[in-house]
This record gives C-alpha cells, sequence and structure tokens, in this order.
C-alpha cells in the first residue's frame, strides 16, 4: 500500500493553512523483501520542531507510536533533544558519520524501525516527485544519497535538453520541422504532349 499525502490545489490562503498540518508523504507498500528506504517525507522546513509533529500523527496509527528518530545534523541547523507531539514526546538523536544525510531514522518501542529519504525542502515538484516514487518503490535498492545524486543527474541532463531546444529553436529547429511553418512550394503538374498512335 502506498499512503501520499500532499497538497491539494488550492487558493493560496487554504494552502498556508493546509500545509502546516499535513505532510508531504509517500510510504513503500510492505513486501517479501526489505528496501533500504521505506518511503520519503517532503517537509516544507529544516525545523524539526515544526514538522515532526504532523509526521508523527500520520505514521502513528500506521507503524505504532514513534518515540525516537535520529537525523544527521549535516541538513538539520537544530537538533532539538526532544519535540512535543500529539499525546507524547518524541526523542531526537543524531549521528554525524553512521547516518546517511539525506535520511530520517524513526523508531516505535516495540514495533520496528523505518527510514524515509528526506526530500530537502526547495526541491522542485518535478524532482521530488520522483525521488519520493523512487524511495517508496518497494523493491528498491538504492540508498538516500544515491538516490539524492541520481535526481542530480537528471536535473542536469534535462536542463542540458532543455538549452540544446532552446538553441536549435533559436536557429529555427521548430518552425523547420514543422510543415505547416515552412514556406509552401507550388506544385507544378508538368503535361506530356500527346503522341500521335501509330498504326
Amino acid at each position: 500500500m502506498i499512503a501520499t499525502i500532499s497538497l491539494p490545489p488550492t487558493a493560496e490562503a487554504d494552502d498556508r493553512a493546509f500545509s502546516s498540518s499535513s505532510p508531504r508523504l509517500s510510504l513503500a507498500p510492505t513486501g517479501p523483501a526489505p528496501a533500504l528506504l521505506d518511503g520519503a517525507w517532503w517537509p516544507r522546513s529544516r525545523d524539526l520542531r515544526a514538522e515532526l509533529p504532523s509526521l508523527t500523527a500520520v505514521l502513528d496509527p500506521l507503524w505504532g507510536r514513534i518515540t525516537r528518530v535520529t537525523v544527521n545534523p549535516t541538513h538539520w541547523p537544530v537538533v532539538p533533544r526532544k519535540v512535543p507531539v500529539a499525546g507524547h514526546v518524541v526523542k531526537v538523536g543524531w549521528f554525524l558519520a553512521e547516518q546517511d544525510p539525506h535520511e530520517l531514522l524513526l523508531l516505535s518501542y516495540g514495533m520496528g524501525r523505518w527510514n524515509l529519504l528526506v526530500v530537502p525542502p526547495q526541491t522542485a515538484p518535478v524532482s521530488a516527485a520522483w525521488l519520493m516514487a523512487a524511495a517508496s518503490d518497494p523493491l528498491g535498492m538504492s540508498t538516500a544519497s544515491r538516490l539524492m545524486e541520481e535526481a542530480a543527474r537528471l536535473r542536469r541532463v534535462s536542463e542540458t535538453d532543455r538549452a540544446v531546444e532552446a538553441v536549435w529553436d533559436s536557429e529555427g529547429g521548430h518552425e523547420a520541422r514543422d510543415p505547416a511553418a515552412r514556406p509552401r512550394i507550388p506544385t507544378v503538374t508538368a503535361g506530356m504532349p500527346l503522341q500521335p498512335m501509330g498504326r
């Protein structure tokens, strides 16, 4: 089962009200072979105090009460020791060398542990969608950092393709390919002179 929670297309005022309470989250379905990642989370900021409550509100009913999370502090400017969430407190730890900088580790007492790719808040929607789908693949064998590297590579390829196409367009590329844009060459039908039929 894939649970994807994202922003609906609404007015800006509704968007502000909705964004603080609903996480952008994609979870991998449970499968026979464990993947390296259990899904992806696309927070709106790098503020764990602001972001964790909405995440745990969704995950607690699915995975059991989340009691502890760990992060790599590389991308988190402040790592609080505890974050109050609905009905309980989540303890927060960090590992610099031992934990992938693009991963959030969640622990539920007696239930298990889960690893989520953390999509950077400033990521473009197209890249974020690709990352969330890749991290939710139940057969995925890529680490969070490897997925981030692949997304960056795909973005560079796309930007290069757009730049090449822009040059091609500026040189008349699409117009040359579009039959409607090409000047029409009149069709000339030459009549064959009539030959007298011989006996």
